[in-house]
């Protein structure tokens, strides 16, 4: 009774309902093709478990260690429990060879299927070539055993240290920290944020997503809370003043550079042809016929790399009976049907872009001059403000597609995130706003009489915001944190708009496949509960171990 008592009511009811589940899953063939679709089971991943399992094992041990060991409440038998079981861990990887077939299966993941020579072409599930297989158990051979080492290293040093007169002070202690700290916290990155588990790709794919986008949410707000804080100082107003100047001066010598002449010649008859690096507002203004004459209808355009291919194509009489040519191109004779001069579009995108940062800048230094506040916290406040007031799906496809695709544009393609990467940002960025005003008000819950105290001290305001605010603030907004959690976890889903394979686009993809009306939805709705209630479960252990509701 006591354990039934101990479990949440809302997990309790789960708990209840948990037979007829399994029932229904063991008893349905539909709802089982529909649960392994949606986790994203690969066939033949179940080989690839034991290598997972072990090398998570390990980093998880490695990583206790570490944890177990710090502060006054350190456990030495749990600690000691810990490092066995990852020595014990890291001696299975040695001697065997389960987790070869994981690391075989992130290699060949983790590469361009169409343009790299690792994986086997037209494979599915993708395997590496023999020579690509040989390469990676050659590096195998010796990755494992250097992480031996330095694991039995980082806990002799640790385990050295602890035994010191003055603990606190070794310089074994801290060497072993570090060492275990940084060796298994890699490892544990690369197993469960990075590396692709085949067979359950769908769920790690959505888990994946969430927490990134919530620690990187959570980084952001705490960004516009700190820039909030900002003092305002007149020195600030006419830096940001002279900035404004700048800016402006900048965006000036781009838009005043010399423009280039363009002839449209030729007839309208056929198709008009277009170079390559052509103003694109010409191109828009000969396609929508948009200049003195031009045709109601649209003109049909066709690309060339240069006006000399452009020229010839006429000549040849093939559907090309017109180009927008470089007025010095145009050869003589022909005639002219549009004579304009314009801006090329590097001189053009760069003076817009130079403008608009010189107005942002100039309105936030009014908005600081008006209101006595730092502009930086003027443009906080309205970032916030305009975040919270766009919808999630919005605010995906925007940072998803056309701003991704201007960036890549902008660099020349050296820029050009995965999809998942573009939805994790954007998802964080649309929760930075909400998480943001959490902090605000943790932080406003905290007396400013221990604020005065802490100045008194001597610390400067980073040490009073890390060591007196944010640990009694993060004690308060426990709760709401949590909350949003839960409702980033449930937003991933809005993530398949942008083809991201997580268990919403899983779903749809076996519903179009299937037919079925029912099992894939109720497989998904199931899967999206069972993970919320555990980030329920989670927050209310971390309420507990900080005890809010009696501080």
């Amino acid at each position: 009774m006591s354990f039934v008592r101990s479990v949440r009511p809302s997990n309790l009811v789960i708990l209840a309902a948990l037979p007829f589940i399994v029932y229904l899953f063991a008893s349905s063939s539909d709802y089982q093709r529909s649960l392994r679709a949606i986790l994203g089971i690969e066939p033949g991943s179940g080989a690839l478990v034991p290598g997972f399992l072990l090398l998570a094992v390990a980093f998880s041990a490695g990583f206790a260690v570490l944890v177990l060991s710090r502060g006054k409440a350190a456990r030495p038998r749990l600690t000691l429990a810990a490092g066995l079981a990852g020595v014990l861990a890291t001696a299975a990887i040695l001697a065997g060879d389960l987790v070869h077939p994981f690391i075989a299966s992130v290699v060949a993941n983790g590469v361009d299927p169409f343009k790299s020579t690792l994986v086997v072409k037209g494979v599915t599930p993708r395997q590496l070539t023999e020579a690509a297989d040989l390469m990676v158990r050659g590096v195998e051979a010796w990755l494992w055993p250097a992480y031996a080492v330095l694991l039995l290293a980082g806990l002799g040093l640790l385990f050295s240290g602890s035994r010191a007169p003055v603990p606190a002070e070794s310089r074994a202690l801290r060497a072993g920290r570090w060492l275990l700290g940084l060796v298994n916290g890699a490892g544990l990155a690369f197993v469960f944020l990075f590396a692709h588990l085949a067979f359950a790709s769908g769920l790690a794919t959505t888990i994946r997503a969430a927490v990134a986008a919530y620690l990187l949410a959570a980084v952001l707000g705490l960004l516009w809370v700190g820039l909030l804080k900002l003092r305002y100082a007149r020195q600030t107003l006419v830096l940001f003043a002279a900035m404004t100047v700048m800016l402006a001066a900048v965006s000036a010598w781009f838009l005043l550079q010399p423009r280039d002449a363009y002839v449209l010649a030729g007839t309208l008859e056929g198709k008009v042809g277009i170079v390559t690096g052509t103003p694109s507002g010409l191109i828009s203004a000969v396609r929508f016929g948009q200049y003195e004459g031009g045709p109601e209808n649209e003109t049909p355009v066709r690309t060339f790399v240069t006006p000399d291919l452009a020229i010839e194509a006429i000549g040849k009489k093939e559907d090309v009976s017109g180009a927008l040519l470089p007025a010095a191109a145009v050869p003589a004779g022909w005639p002219r049907l549009w004579q304009v001069e314009a801006l090329n579009d590097r001189d053009r995108a760069g003076g817009i872009t130079f403008a608009v940062i010189a107005i942002v800048v100039g309105l936030l230094t009014f908005g600081g001059f008006l209101h006595r506040r730092h502009p930086l916290s003027v443009g906080s406040e309205f970032v916030v403000d305009t975040i919270r007031g766009i919808p999630m799906l919005v605010i995906v496809l925007y940072v998803g597609l056309p701003l991704s695709g201007a960036l890549k544009d902008a660099t020349a393609g050296v820029f050009d995130p995965p999809n998942l990467m573009r939805g994790i940002v954007a998802m964080a960025l649309a929760y930075s706003a909400y998480l943001a005003e959490i902090f605000r008000s943790g932080i406003n819950a905290i007396p400013a009489g221990q604020i005065e105290a802490a100045g008194s001290l001597g610390l400067n305001r980073w040490q009073t915001a890390r060591l007196v605010i944010l640990p009694q603030a993060f004690r308060i907004v426990i709760p709401p944190l949590g909350n949003e959690l839960i409702a980033i976890l449930k937003d991933t889903s809005l993530l398949s708009i942008l083809s991201i394979r997580d268990i919403t686009q899983r779903m749809r993809e076996f519903q179009s496949a299937s037919f079925l009306p029912f099992a894939p939805y109720n497989s998904a709705a199931i899967l999206y509960i069972l993970l919320t209630l555990a980030a329920a479960s989670l927050i209310s252990l971390i309420e507990k171990k900080y005890d809010v509701k009696h501080r």
